[in-house]
């Protein structure tokens, strides 16, 4: 087995085999081949025409300096709160010093790939479920750092990690489904209940600024009443102010007490004439036959109210006051007489 394990070929990674010294090299682009001389390394070869001694230069290791892609294989981890994740990934690397990663390590790549599962099974068990799903940059960006701290002395550098796939347990996954639609479900809840509300607001304010309004247009209304009544009793108070000094004036005409016997006379007998068409109760003086009586007893009421004032005017009078009134009484029996 030791031979066997001695006669085996150089390792080889990602390239399909190793060229043949046969003095003059062409080394492709984006290529660095490692040279060993005698047995012991002797120098890498750039990219272009290089030249080596047939026999005693061998080319150990071939690194490709490219971006180079592994799919690290699906494992387990277990989380914070100890749910059992299935996660795989991929990983990005690029070899950075071909002499260090020919020397400081027999398999880089799966080197690589090992120390990529442990630290995520490590970051993973800080976390839980919910922050697995929300925090999968952070949890990248920690696995990168884990990496490129250990494979410096490697020669390779981790550009990047991305997770692929979070396989669930089902019966999780159920609860994780149960959790989302209560959640949709309270969220709905809130939403309808902050609508109802909104929509109680608006109607209290609405009928509010209503009964404000109503309250303001009727304040208005009974402030409008009010200024024409007023204006109306003034109205009315000044006609009448004038009436009576329109009144006055003509009482203190020639005749003037006359026309106001003949006047009072009239009324008298119209309101007596309509006592029983208003209501049943009717108040009827002793001598209702006698006419002339209640002529002469109205017209000496009115003479009594105005004698101050007759006393007054007497100077201005004529002396015959007596024929106008006597023609008047006349004129209202004639009048008595031609109604009854």
């Amino acid at each position: 087995l030791k031979r066997a394990a001695r006669l085996a070929p150089a390792p080889c990674r990602w390239n399909s085999g190793l060229p043949v010294n046969i003095g003059v090299l062409f080394v492709p682009q984006q290529e660095a081949w490692v040279v060993e001389r005698m047995g012991k390394f002797h120098r890498i070869l750039e990219p272009g025409l290089n030249f080596l001694i047939p026999l005693l230069d061998r080319i150990r290791y071939v690194q490709s300096l490219k971006e180079i892609v592994i799919n690290v294989p699906e494992q387990s981890a277990v989380t914070l709160d100890n749910v059992t994740l299935q996660i795989d990934g991929v990983l990005y690397l690029r070899v950075m010093d071909p002499y260090k990663a020919s020397y400081g390590v027999e398999d880089p790549e799966y080197a690589v790939t090992q120390l990529a599962q442990t630290t995520m099974r490590s970051e993973l068990g800080k976390l839980s479920l919910d922050r697995v799903f929300r925090e999968r940059e952070s949890l990248n960006a920690s696995i990168v750092d884990a990496i490129n701290q250990a494979s410096d002395c490697w020669g390779i550098r981790c550009l990047r990690y991305e997770i692929k796939d979070i396989h669930v347990p089902p019966r999780v996954k159920e609860s994780m489904q149960m959790q989302v639609e209560a959640e949709r479900r309270k969220r709905a809840t809130v939403l309808e209940s902050e609508g109802t509300r909104e929509s109680a607001i608006n109607v209290a304010e609405g009928q509010k600024q209503a009964q404000i309004l109503a309250s303001e247009a009727e304040k208005a209304e009974q402030i409008n009443k009010a200024a024409g009544e007023a204006n109306a009793m003034l109205v009315k108070a000044r006609a009448k102010a004038e009436a009576i000094q329109l009144l006055a004036a003509a009482l203190s005409q020639q005749h003037g007490s006359a026309a106001a016997s003949l006047s009072v006379a009239e009324q008298y007998v119209n309101a007596f004439s309509k006592i029983a068409k208003d209501s049943n109760t009717v108040l009827l003086p002793a001598n209702t036959g006698d006419v002339t009586n209640m002529v002469a007893q109205a017209l000496g009421i009115y003479t009594t109210l105005t004698k101050p004032q007759a006393v007054k005017t007497q100077d201005e009078t004529p002396p015959a006051h007596e024929d106008p009134q006597s023609a008047s009484m006349e004129m209202l029996k004639a009048e008595q007489s031609s109604s009854s």
